[in-house]
C-alpha cells in the first residue's frame, strides 16, 4: 500500500546552503496495517507525512501510494489523488470556523471524484459520537470534540492510507485513548492503512507495529553516531 524507497528532502537555510531533513532508504506498509512511527519533536516525522501526503516534494526517492509514485505527479496531480486516496488527521484540526461539523466532514469528500455522499458523513460522525453535534460550529466544540470531527473528516472520502500526525497532542489524557481508539476502529472497519506518527512511548506500545525514525533515518543516525556536527 505505501512503499517508500531512497528518499531524501532538505530545506534551504537563511545563510546558504541546505538542511538535510530527511534520508530514508526504505519504508513499506501492507493494505491494512496499522503501524507507528515515533521519534522526537523536531524529528521530521511531520515533514515524512507531508511527503506522503504530496503536501512536500522530496529532493530525491519514490513514493509509491496504492501502486502511484506520487513523486512524478504534478501539483494538482498530487491534489486530485491525496483527494481520493490518502485521508490526514492534522495536529491542529484545521477545521474551518464558519462551517458545521457536518459540514466540515462533508468538505473531506467534495474535492474527490465520485465520492460524495451526505449520509456517509452523517454516520462518520455518528461513529465517533457527535450526531447531536452535527450542526455545531467548531467554536461551540470542546477540543476533543474538534479532534473527533477532524478524524471523521480524514476518512470521509474512504481513503486507502490514513496518515496521523500527533493525534493526541492537543486533547486532555482523558480524551487521548478516545481519539486513538477511534481511528484505529475506523481504521480496521473499512481496512485502512494506518501511519501515525508520536513522540509518546506509551501510546506506541498499543501497536504492534513500531518503527523509530531514528532508525529510519540516516540524518538522525549519523547525528546520533557524530558523523553529522
Amino acid at each position: 500500500m505505501l512503499e517508500i524507497q531512497d528518499l531524501k528532502k532538505s530545506f534551504a537555510q537563511p545563510g546558504g546552503g541546505r538542511l538535510p531533513i530527511l534520508d530514508v532508504p526504505s519504508l513499506s506498509l501492507a493494505a491494512g496495517e496499522q503501524c507507528v512511527l515515533i521519534g522526537q519533536s523536531g524529528g521530521g516525522k511531520t515533514t515524512l507525512l507531508h511527503l506522503i501526503a504530496g503536501l512536500l516534494t522530496p529532493d530525491s526517492g519514490s513514493i509509491r501510494v496504492n501502486g502511484t509514485d506520487i513523486t512524478r505527479l504534478s501539483e494538482s496531480g498530487r491534489d486530485r489523488f491525496r483527494a481520493g486516496t490518502t485521508g490526514y488527521v492534522f495536529q491542529t484540526f484545521n477545521l474551518l470556523a464558519g462551517f458545521t461539523a457536518l459540514e466540515n466532514v462533508r468538505l473531506g469528500m467534495s474535492f474527490a471524484a465520485g465520492k460524495h455522499d451526505p449520509e456517509r458523513a452523517e454516520a462518520l460522525l455518528e461513529r465517533v459520537g457527535l450526531a447531536d453535534r452535527a450542526h455545531y460550529r467548531p467554536g461551540q466544540l470542546s477540543v476533543g470534540q474538534q479532534q473527533r470531527v477532524a478524524i471523521a473528516r480524514s476518512l470521509a472520502s474512504k481513503p486507502r492510507l490514513l496518515l496521523a500526525d500527533e493525534p493526541t497532542a492537543n486533547v486532555d489524557p482523558a480524551s487521548s485513548q478516545t481519539v486513538i481508539s477511534l481511528i484505529r476502529d475506523s481504521c480496521r472497519e473499512d481496512n485502512v492503512t494506518l501511519l501515525l506518527v508520536t513522540h509518546s512511548m506509551e501510546l506506541a506500545s498499543q501497536f504492534d507495529r513500531v518503527e523509530k525514525l531514528e532508525s529510519l533515518n540516516r540524518v538522525l543516525a549519523n547525528v546520533v553516531s557524530g558523523g553529522v556536527s
